[in-house]
């Protein structure tokens, strides 16, 4: 057999891989990185540039027209990323007094409608409005005065619309 030099054919170089050990491959073209370590490398050495340059600015107090090119730049950069705002209030000794005004003040224990018991946190809450113990929780047992029957056919009504096709003109 003749040898690769001789016929012209060169062997090709095993694939490299990335420089960062990330697990994909490099190309001399991206300085032996894979395209996802590259791009960092490049985006990190423009915010480096960045920072350099307005610190740059702040230290003389005017910019060159080249500050102007990178700061333009690097704000249309900014512009396709979404940004979420917070506002955050300090409230002050004059809120503080008029939420305590507003405040709808404690009534005491929670107590059953019908017999007065303490219900605390077991007190069950009728479509009437009124709270009840456990054994006057029934509408018939507190002679509730809410119509069910006109509210149940309201929720059918709503949940099952009436649908008509258009007539078709005769001919």
């Amino acid at each position: 057999m003749e040898a690769p030099n001789e016929t012209g054919y060169q062997a090709s170089e095993a694939p490299l891989l990335c420089i960062n050990n990330c697990g994909f491959f490099g190309s001399a073209a991206t300085m032996n990185m894979c395209s996802k370590c590259h791009k960092e490398m490049i985006l990190k050495q423009e915010q480096a540039k960045f920072a350099a340059s307005s610190i740059e600015n702040i230290v003389n107090g005017g910019s060159s027209s080249n500050d102007k090119d990178v700061v333009a730049s690097r704000a249309i950069d900014l512009q396709s990323i979404p940004v979420e705002v917070k506002v955050l209030s300090v409230p002050s000794a004059t809120d503080s007094t008029v939420e305590e005004c507003t405040e709808p003040k404690a009534e005491g224990p929670s107590r059953c409608t019908v017999c007065r018991k303490r219900v605390g946190l077991t007190g069950f809450q009728c479509r009437c409005g009124n709270l009840f113990c456990g054994v006057h929780r029934y509408s018939d047992k507190h002679e509730c005065q809410f119509d069910y029957q006109s509210a149940g056919r309201n929720a059918i009504a709503k949940a099952n619309p009436v649908v008509k096709a258009e007539k078709l003109d005769k001919i």
